[in-house]
C-alpha cells in the first residue's frame, strides 16, 4: 500500500505536489470513495482522477550487465550512450543506484521506487560484490591493512569478503558511497584498471553478457527484497 499521491505521481498523472492538490480538491477517488491526503491504495484499486481511470504501470525488474563506457544517468548522457539505450521496455524504468562510466557489471533497473529505496538505503545494508583488477599486485601488508579497515572521510570501510590473487581482488561490502572502491585503492597507492560489480544482495550476474539484460524471475525478486523492513 502506498499513499495515493505517490501512486498518481508514479503513474505520470502530475508532479507529487500537483497530485496532492488534486486530492485536496476532492478530484480523486479510490473504489468509488473520495480520498483525502494521506490515504493509501494499491495497484489493484480502481483510482479515478476527475472521473477518469488512472492506468498504472505494472512493476518491472530488470538486470543489466552494464558495459564500460555507458553512463548510468540520463543527465550525464548528453552525446553518450546511457543504460536506457540498452534496456528497451515500455515501462519507465530507472537505475537502482549507479555505476560510473568506467565500471561494469550488475545494474538493476525498475519502476518500483520502494524496492529501489530499500536496496540503496544504508540501514538495509545490502551487500555488493566486486571484481577488481589493479595496476600492480596486492601485497600481504596491504591486504592486512584492508582487513583492519581503511578510513575514508572519517568512516571505516568494512568488508565481509576480501580475497586476492596477484592484481585481482574480490571483495564484498555494503557501502554505497560514491566511487568508494576506486577511492579505497587509490588511497593505498593503486590504480583500478577494471571494476566489475558481480552481485547485489542475493542477485548474481551469472553468465549475462556485457550489454545484455533480462527480467528478474519471481524467485530472484523474492530473495532480493531486504528482510529488514
Amino acid at each position: 500500500m502506498e499513499r495515493v499521491q505517490k501512486i498518481l505521481a508514479q503513474a505520470g498523472v502530475a508532479s507529487r505536489r500537483k497530485c496532492e492538490e488534486l486530492i485536496a480538491k476532492g478530484r480523486v477517488s479510490v473504489n468509488g470513495k473520495i480520498v483525502k491526503l494521506g490515504d493509501k491504495a494499491s495497484e489493484k484499486d480502481k483510482i479515478l482522477v476527475n472521473g477518469k481511470p488512472v492506468v498504472l504501470e505494472k512493476k518491472v525488474y530488470v538486470m543489466l550487465n552494464k558495459p564500460k563506457g555507458v553512463v548510468t544517468t540520463v543527465s550525464e548522457g548528453f552525446g553518450m550512450k546511457t543504460v536506457l539505450d540498452l534496456v528497451k521496455v515500455p515501462e519507465r524504468v530507472f537505475p537502482v543506484g549507479r555505476l560510473d562510466k568506467n565500471t561494469e557489471g550488475l545494474l538493476l533497473l525498475t519502476n518500483d521506487g520502494d524496492l529501489a529505496n530499500k536496496l540503496t538505503h544504508p540501514r538495509y545494508e545490502v551487500q555488493k560484490e566486486y571484481f577488481v583488477v589493479l595496476n600492480k599486485p596486492l601485497s600481504e601488508k596491504v591486504m592486512l591493512k584492508l582487513q583492519e579497515g581503511v578510513v575514508i572521510d572519517g568512516r571505516k570501510v568494512d568488508f565481509s569478503r576480501l580475497d586476492f590473487a596477484g592484481r585481482e581482488v574480490f571483495l564484498r561490502i555494503h557501502e554505497g558511497r560514491k566511487h568508494i572502491v576506486r577511492r579505497l585503492f587509490e588511497l593505498l597507492g593503486f590504480r583500478v584498471l577494471r571494476l566489475v560489480r558481480t552481485r547485489v544482495g542475493s542477485l548474481d550476474l551469472g553468465d549475462l553478457k556485457p550489454g545484455k539484460w533480462r527480467f528478474l524471475t519471481p524467485s530472484e525478486l523474492s530473495r532480493l527484497i531486504p528482510k529488514r523492513l
